[in-house]
């Protein structure tokens, strides 16, 4: 991507300077690029994930662009260990300014090939997970008075379902809801909380994770001629995104959910898996 199409050179070099950003997922994919964009725009950076090996390059590589970043290995399913994260930002840097949920994950199935375990595991991750970080984050940003919440969820938690990923699916509905009922009470303690719904893209994760647990021979050729952009989003763009809902621009954005997915919305989704498979 050129420096004229970068998605974050429209922002201020200094926006988030002397701000304090809290990305979860933050060691790979999305989160690593959101993560990255605070600290280019002067934001301290925690990214929180379940393994050190994946927080750790990316870590250092924030640390390398002059802001501070603190790596913490998190599992959100875990509430004891949500409420060690959060200490630790707190004791370090006095204060969250931005929490951005996109911590997750999901495997494409069809719904007879989703396991009890299955369900509640992915269930667990996506939507409590998400539930243990605001709740614990969100009276903090109350109590202050300011804060911006960004929840990652997808297009298929939306209204046309989620086919490959009923689990998925159903958990980030969830995460939709519980941010717009979260935005009705955090609003008027001058928090924002706002869902981000990208569609594919590109990424290690989906390639590996998901486009390549596919019995088809070239699904993501397939999948680009049905997106009306014709490409997958670049990762930078979904950061731009979320920067720009946790910024002075979008404190009057709360409750809504951005959709993010070169028009695929409107247009045919390539079936992931036989639609004759139960």
């Amino acid at each position: 991507m050129t420096t004229r199409s970068n998605p974050l050179a429209i922002f201020s070099p200094a926006l988030f300077k002397g701000r304090t950003a809290l990305v979860t997922g933050g060691g790979r994919g999305i989160g690593r690029h959101v993560a990255m964009a605070f600290a280019r725009l002067g934001a301290n950076v925690i990214i929180a994930g379940r393994t050190q090996e994946d927080l750790n390059p990316t870590a250092v590589e924030i640390r390398a662009s002059g802001v501070d970043c603190l790596a913490v290995a998190t599992d959100i399913r875990d509430t004891g260990a949500v409420d060690s994260l959060v200490e630790k930002v707190l004791e370090r840097f006095g204060a969250i300014d931005v929490l951005i949920n996109n911590a997750g994950g999901q495997y494409p199935a069809a719904p007879s090939a989703i396991t009890d375990k299955g369900w509640r595991a992915v269930i667990d991750l996506n939507l409590n997970g998400t539930w243990n970080m605001c709740s614990r984050v969100g009276p903090h940003m109350t109590a202050r008075g300011a804060g911006a919440i960004v929840n990652v969820v997808h297009i298929y938690a939306l209204e046309r379902g989620g086919a490959p990923f009923a689990h998925s699916g159903a958990a980030r509905a969830g995460v939709v809801n519980l941010t717009k009922s979260l935005a009705y009470y955090y609003a008027r303690h001058g928090v924002t909380v706002n869902a981000l719904a990208p569609g594919f893209v590109s990424t290690a994760g989906l390639r590996e994770a998901e486009f390549k647990q596919l019995q088809h021979d070239d699904y993501e050729a397939a999948a680009i001629q049905d997106i009306p952009a014709h490409r997958l989003a670049d990762p930078d763009e979904i950061a731009a995104i979320a920067i720009f809902l946790s910024s002075p621009g979008a404190r009057y954005i709360n409750g809504a959910t951005v959709v993010a997915d070169g028009a695929l919305s409107l247009s045919n989704w390539t079936p992931w898996i036989d639609p004759e498979t139960p």
